[in-house]
């Protein structure tokens, strides 16, 4: 027979055409393949009554019979002799219709994708029988067939062959399957040619090399203990409250002191790393990417399993602890998310039934220059549900509470890197890749309708419009856009020796023409310290005081400045070396006042900035800013007032960016009353020269700054100061 050859080639596109149960009255014919199988009993599933016996039909694996007084609504065990003994399993094929039910409205919703394909646990129940399986389902349209494999059946393709459906998924229930059981999908191609076995694109849980296999996990079981993060941040308004966040790359923030041990764990990371953030004042941790990724040295950024949390530092669980002990410390969490790009790993995405499955078939939309890796088809319905899907996937199961959104400039233009004659134009002739502007703008819609206390934030270096603008008014609708532009010009400024910095005084100002344009969070990020660009403090010049100086003036000039902050792990302890992702951030500096001068000044940054409403409540509002004096380049002195949402509060910023201390420097206030020194970055506990600046001063009625009252401070050299003025 035709089916008994495709079954022993696992080239069978129909399995529940010819194995299993097909009923006929009173008396039903079973069919059932089994490799190796020496004979073959049907028992009741309840009872466990003897039914009948199968019959061998070749020798090769196949044995049937009737059996009678078996119906539909009946379940089957079979008892399998083989030469490793008798085995009592639950014959997939019989559970077509709780198959063909991983499909049913698959495509109505994004979510749909991560609750019904993938390994789902589900219960059957028929009869009195009740037990628990596992619901393959796989979208490889192109393949001729598709098996399933594991620990379970040898890794062995013939044993359980999936059925094709017309939505281009492959389904099949596997009873009796334990969580943490191995898996994974040897598929071939149109022409029956086998291809690298494939980990699960939806896999919840994935092994670490060599294997790359995919692992059996139950959602439901981790208990969660975040009901008030989540009751509290529903009612926050996002853009009026501080956001200052720890950018952390988890492989290496700290190693672990056993030399056994690569990393610290999830676990051990919930307490070791959310201490240090609360002692810091971050109000945010963000991750580099935690999906699942083959590569150490991508970072994270060159992703295989987009529904897994890595396991090199833990369970799904595990990582759920992470979260939940973050949100019980009143820490929100930001992860980062990669769909501009994936790599080419046998086990991932790429070719995936050998066709172009995820990406564009063209090279010059398929394959990118930079990364070398694919590029996914934004155009592609079953790849934007996809994305989509993933997006939610992160906010529903894991409780995050953003997304960063990685590399973005790659994805809205399709000239991106490319030479004349390397891309190919839009349906209108321009550079702009539609299907991905859609694609951003619809997955942008559901993050914030299902989840709309969550945050979408777009690295974004190009001057696209209308980025953090919601979609309706024509814009990308993310929340928050990385302000690059603020980030590059601030840091050429800051590396200018001073004597030239009076040539490059708009560089520090410019920033404030666009301020408003975007609802921008100001980073430093990881980025910024890695590939020859040196440390934050090796930026700075001069000499060693004069580094540290530069640094803390500058750090205090970033959280003044209007915008969210993000700051990457060791700027804030002035670690001397560039980042290194194989080594831990240079602790041992910490034995150094310098270093902890600088920490020190984070720490207490950190707090102002949430204890100040003046510099975070109107961030991304023009009212909430007035410049005092941006002119003054031959000084290089800048100042400027933040305001709180009431009027109430005013926070003077001013900064002077010379090694010349400057006495008796008059400064133009709003108001007549008293003001308050809160910070000075040149104070002796952050290493600086301790310069003598009077903590309160009264504003005089002499007008200063083009305002009716001024002030006169001592402004200490390499220095920011934030003076504060309350309304009674």
């Amino acid at each position: 027979m035709q089916f008994e050859g495709q079954l022993a080639q696992a080239q069978c596109q129909h399995p529940f055409a010819v194995l299993g149960p097909q009923f006929n009255g009173t008396n039903t014919f079973v069919q059932y393949w089994h490799p190796g199988a020496q004979a073959v009993e049907v028992v009741d599933a309840v009872s466990a009554e003897p039914l009948g016996s199968l019959t061998s039909v070749n020798g090769d694996g196949l044995f049937n019979g009737v059996i009678e007084g078996l119906s539909s609504a009946s379940a089957y065990q079979l008892k399998v002799t083989t030469d490793d003994g008798e085995s009592l399993v639950a014959d997939p094929y019989q559970f077509q219709a709780e198959a063909y039910h991983a499909v049913h409205f698959i495509d109505h919703e994004p979510q749909n994708l991560y609750r019904q394909a993938g390994a789902q646990r589900i219960t059957l129940e028929r009869d009195g029988f009740n037990a628990e399986a596992i619901r393959f389902a796989v979208f490889a349209p192109n393949a001729s067939a598709v098996s399933v494999i594991g620990d379970f059946n040898g890794w062995d393709g013939r044993c359980h062959p999936m059925q094709k459906t017309d939505m281009g998924y492959w389904v099949l229930v596997v009873p009796g399957l334990a969580e943490g059981t191995r898996y994974k999908y040897q598929i071939k191609d149109a022409n029956g040619h086998q291809l690298p076995h494939k980990a699960d694109p939806l896999g919840f849980y994935a092994e670490q090399y060599p294997s790359h296999a995919s692992l059996i996990y139950d959602h439901e079981r981790y208990e969660w203990h975040d009901a008030k993060w989540l009751e509290k941040a529903a009612k926050q308004n996002k853009y009026q409250t501080p956001m200052s966040v720890y950018e952390v790359h988890l492989g290496s923030w700290k190693r672990p002191g056993n030399p056994e041990q690569r990393y610290l764990s999830y676990r051990e990371l919930a307490e070791e790393l959310v201490a240090y953030v609360t002692e810091m004042g971050y109000t945010h941790i963000e991750l580099l990417p935690v999906s699942e990724f083959p590569f150490d040295g991508s970072w994270g950024y060159q992703p295989v399993g987009l529904f897994a949390p890595t396991s090199r530092f833990g369970s799904p669980d595990d990582f759920k602890f992470f979260v939940d002990t973050c949100h019980q410390n009143d820490i929100g969490v930001i992860i980062d998310w990669v769909p501009a790009h994936f790599p080419e790993d046998g086990h991932g995405l790429a070719r995936f039934d050998g066709s172009h499955v995820y990406e564009y078939a063209d090279p010059r939309r398929g394959w990118h220059p930079d990364w070398n890796s694919c590029i996914y088809d934004f155009g592609k319905d079953t790849v934007r549900q996809f994305l989509v899907a993933n997006a939610l996937y992160w906010l529903e199961h894991f409780h995050v509470d953003g997304l960063r959104v990685d590399a973005v400039a790659s994805m809205l233009y399709l000239d991106y890197s490319r030479e004349d004659g390397e891309w190919i134009p839009n349906v209108h002739g321009g550079n702009e890749n539609l299907e991905a502007i859609s694609l951003l703008k619809w997955m942008n819609e559901e993050v914030y309708r299902h989840f709309p206390h969550a945050m979408t934030i777009a690295e974004e270096s190009t001057s696209f419009p209308k980025v953090s603008r919601p979609v309706f008014d024509g814009g990308l609708g993310f929340g928050f856009k990385w302000n690059m532009g603020w980030m590059h010009d601030s840091l050429h400024y800051i590396s200018k020796d001073p004597a030239y910095r009076t040539y490059h005084h708009s560089e520090m100002t410019f920033s404030m023409v666009y301020a408003f344009d975007e609802n921008f969070v100001l980073p430093i990020s990881h980025d910024e310290v890695v590939h020859g660009k040196g440390s934050l403090i090796g930026k700075m010049p001069g000499d060693e005081w004069q580094q540290a100086a530069n640094h803390r003036c500058y750090a205090a000039f970033m959280y003044g400045h209007p915008g969210k902050k993000l700051n990457f792990m060791g700027n804030e302890i002035g670690q001397s070396s560039e980042w290194n992702h194989d080594a831990s951030v240079d602790w041992r500096l910490l034995d150094f006042d310098k270093h902890q001068g600088i920490q020190r000044l984070y720490r207490d940054l950190n707090h102002l900035y949430k204890a100040l409403p003046a510099l975070h409540q109107r961030d991304h509002e023009p009212a909430g800013f007035d410049w005092i004096d941006l002119h003054n380049h031959e000084q290089s002195v800048f100042s400027f007032v933040r305001h709180s949402l009431n009027g109430t509060q005013q926070v003077y910023v001013i900064s002077n960016m010379t090694p010349a201390p400057r006495e008796n420097f008059r400064i133009g206030v709003q108001q007549p009353g008293e003001y308050q020194l809160v910070l000075n970055t040149d104070d002796s506990v952050y290493w600086g020269s301790g310069a003598a600046t009077p903590k309160q001063c009264v504003a005089e009625p002499v007008p200063w700054n083009h305002q009716p009252y001024s002030i006169n401070v001592n402004l200490p050299p390499l220095a920011t100061l934030f003076i504060v003025f309350n309304k009674e």
